[in-house]
């Protein structure tokens, strides 16, 4: 009796040891990736431009900051980006849209970036500025409808908005887009980076089949170049807001995957 009841426990204690062991290895896999997303926003367009990702974000358990760039130089754009990194606890993954592609690209040699996410984005490589880059492809219909006021910065027509820019959003929205668009400096198209952060992260692109602003073409060769895990979706210059989901679940995937 006392051989059985010892192999009764010698049993029962194996198997306490071997669920703690497969507890211990779900907890890993569960808290595995990053939990800070830092998204930043491209032209003519502010934080808001991710409002229909950040409350999946936050509901998987992301910290999340969405950047408000002053679009009034790409050194002040750099600037707000790196402050929302600081403000950071712990590794990030770098979100950017469109001219924000510019943006993540100096401000991703920050330590704390671990990785790269582009959105419809431009994408420079060392040296390189926004007109560097947009003169590699014809330029998308989108260009056309850029207006510089006196003080130099552009703003994008409504037909630009309706048509080019959001053109698979509902008209109420692409009225809203329209009337709350942040002006973008003309400098900031001209001034370069230093050193592309893709270079020493990993890096993933979303492109939109149906994007006026930034030509499939030329979204297509920047993720050739930085050697993106790409997701094509057919969609507008806006994914994020006019397929949020696929989006959203494609950040979170990047983040699990550092």
């Amino acid at each position: 009796m006392n051989i059985i009841k010892k192999l009764m426990s010698a049993a029962l204690i194996a198997g306490i040891a071997f669920l703690s062991v497969i507890q211990n290895a779900q907890a890993q896999t569960v808290s595995k990736g990053i939990k800070n997303v830092v998204l930043v926003h491209g032209a003519f367009a502010d934080g808001s431009s991710w409002e229909k990702i950040i409350p999946t974000l936050q509901a998987k358990g992301f910290n999340v900051i969405a950047v408000q760039n002053p679009l009034t130089s790409l050194e002040d754009d750099v600037a707000a980006t790196k402050r929302a990194i600081a403000r950071m606890d712990g590794p990030v993954l770098l979100v950017g849209h469109s001219y924000g592609g510019m943006v993540i690209t100096e401000a991703g040699n920050d330590p704390k970036v671990k990785g790269l996410l582009y959105v419809c984005s431009l994408v420079p490589n060392d040296g390189q500025s926004v007109g560097d880059v947009t003169s590699a492809f014809p330029p998308g219909p989108g260009s056309a409808e850029f207006q510089k006021d006196a003080s130099d910065f552009l703003n994008l027509s409504s037909k630009g908005i309706h048509e080019h820019f959001a053109q698979d959003l509902p008209a109420k929205d692409r009225s809203v887009i329209y009337a709350t668009q942040t002006p973008w400096a003309v400098k900031a198209t001209i001034t370069k980076i230093s050193t592309a952060a893709w270079k020493t992260r990993p890096s993933w692109f979303i492109i939109g089949l149906e994007d006026h602003m930034v030509p499939v073409d030329l979204a297509r060769a920047e993720a050739k170049m930085i050697k993106a895990t790409t997701l094509e979706l057919k969609t507008s210059h806006v994914p994020m807001l006019s397929q949020p989901d696929k989006v959203a679940a494609f950040i979170i995937r990047a983040a699990g995957e550092l």
